[in-house]
């Protein structure tokens, strides 16, 4: 990690932390208040095998506020669909990071197999602003975007949706709060421990 931190600094470069979550139509578990003897039920009204996917970059940089960007994917249970992103989606999403933060970028992720098959190998190489940097396995608390699925997940406990386009907009709705939080977004990078340095002078 410490030589992504200064392969970033030595480029100018943005480091983006990624990593997917999910959401079915089932709310998330969630702790709240209740009198004794009744115990809160949230109401699903939905049915089906509908899911939300979720893929997330948090993005940090010495001397700028942190950015978020996220892309989702929808999942209706249709015969022959994909239950997942596919490195075309991926990498279409790193090329929209590569826009919108208009400098090169050091992508630290895990060892998902669409992270590292051939195929994302040869479009990463293709690439000259991108830098792929792969965390240690079975190592979630070294990726800040974990907190951001742990922050949105406890924001929809208690909602019952109605079909997977709902689902859908509330996610999306969470995720733009959550973009609007700087120091949210920070605190994440803070719960792993690491802290970025600053660029030299």
């Amino acid at each position: 990690m410490a030589g992504g931190k200064r392969l970033a600094a030595a480029r100018g470069a943005w480091i983006c932390f990624q990593d997917e979550a999910g959401q079915t139509l089932r709310p998330p578990k969630s702790r709240t208040w209740a009198r004794r003897g009744r115990t809160p039920v949230v109401a699903v009204s939905a049915t089906g095998s509908g899911r939300v996917s979720i893929a997330g970059l948090l993005c940090l940089k010495p001397g700028q506020r942190g950015r978020l960007l996220w892309r989702t994917r929808l999942h209706r249970g249709r015969p022959g669909e994909r239950g997942s992103f596919s490195e075309d989606d991926y990498i279409a999403f790193l090329d929209q990071a590569h826009q919108r933060l208009n400098a090169p970028i050091v992508l630290v992720w895990d060892n998902l197999n669409t992270h590292v098959s051939r195929r994302m190998r040869a479009l990463i190489a293709a690439r000259h602003w991108l830098t792929a940097v792969r965390l240690p396995a079975y190592a979630p608390d070294l990726n800040p975007t974990e907190g951001v699925w742990s922050w949105m997940k406890r924001g929809i406990a208690n909602i019952a949706v109605h079909g997977v386009d709902h689902l859908a907009d509330i996610v999306k709705h969470r995720l733009r709060a959550c973009q609007q939080q700087t120091d949210l977004i920070a605190g994440f990078l803070a719960q792993t421990g690491m802290a970025l340095d600053p660029e030299p002078p």
